[in-house]
């Protein structure tokens, strides 16, 4: 298939999860892929089921809160394949550690916000200018459901990341269309990565739990995260831009 034929998309957090199954599907239609992520081990493997599938990509151990890191990583995306067209800021954490404000130490708080928001801006700073160049593109930024919903058992800085994420999104749409680029968010809800499931595999009442809220009655899969991501890095999505799209089994749409 060949949607993505003749895009560059930039993937953070590409060594695992979402990121590397989306780095996957925007290969398989065609795309060439810059695949970011801090882990080497992980970026090895994307590598090889990108390239297995006959793909290209080139893999970046990146640290996305380090300017001149990033800075580097879209030189060498461009010097390698010419061009980026397509920037997908998924790379994110949320740690145990991240609780309400009232029990999360600053240390932590700092460190969610320097990954989950700092990341955006740093990639959107240098790819930004280069989608411009490439004569337009599309910037997808993950946020989460949480930043439209609260949650009494909270994560309050990944949450408060989030939610930045998508004011950034709109502010970003308004700057640039007239340039030819546009951001749109994807909001997900509860997705089955290998985090989230090893731990409610654990706790089979925080799985039934969460399950209850959910109407589709089922966690999301990379995969349907990887789909609504392919059309916004395609052309056929070329009218939208400051938009928010929840892909969440209706959870955000659940009063009981």
């Amino acid at each position: 298939m060949d949607r993505l034929k003749h895009q560059v998309t930039l993937v953070t957090g590409a060594g695992s999860g979402m990121g590397q199954v989306v780095a996957k599907m925007f290969a398989q239609e065609g795309a060439q892929v810059i695949a970011l992520d801090t882990h080497e081990g992980g970026l090895k493997e994307t590598e090889k089921l990108i390239r297995e599938d006959g793909g290209a990509v080139v893999t970046l151990v990146t640290d996305v809160t380090k300017d001149y890191a990033v800075r580097e990583a879209v030189e060498e995306g461009i010097e390698r394949f010419g061009k980026i067209t397509v920037l997908y800021n998924n790379a994110g954490i949320m740690p145990e550690a991240d609780h309400s404000v009232i029990d999360t130490e600053p240390d932590v708080w700092d460190r969610v916000q320097s990954v989950n928001l700092k990341g955006v801006y740093l990639v959107c700073k240098y790819g930004i200018p280069a989608l411009i160049e490439a004569g337009g593109g599309s910037v997808i930024n993950i946020a989460s459901f949480v930043a439209s919903v609260g949650c009494t058992v909270p994560q309050d800085s990944y949450t408060a990341s989030k939610g930045a994420v998508l004011a950034l999104t709109k502010s970003l749409a308004a700057q640039f269309g007239p340039k030819g680029v546009r951001a749109n968010a994807i909001s997900p809800g509860p997705i089955e990565t290998p985090l989230l499931m090893e731990w409610l595999l654990t706790d089979p009442a925080a799985k039934a739990l969460r399950l209850a809220r959910i109407p589709m009655g089922r966690f999301g899969k990379p995969e349907d995260i990887g789909h609504l991501a392919v059309y916004l890095a395609s052309p056929e999505s070329s009218w939208m831009t400051g938009s928010e799209l929840n892909i969440d089994g209706g959870i955000t749409s659940f009063y009981f």
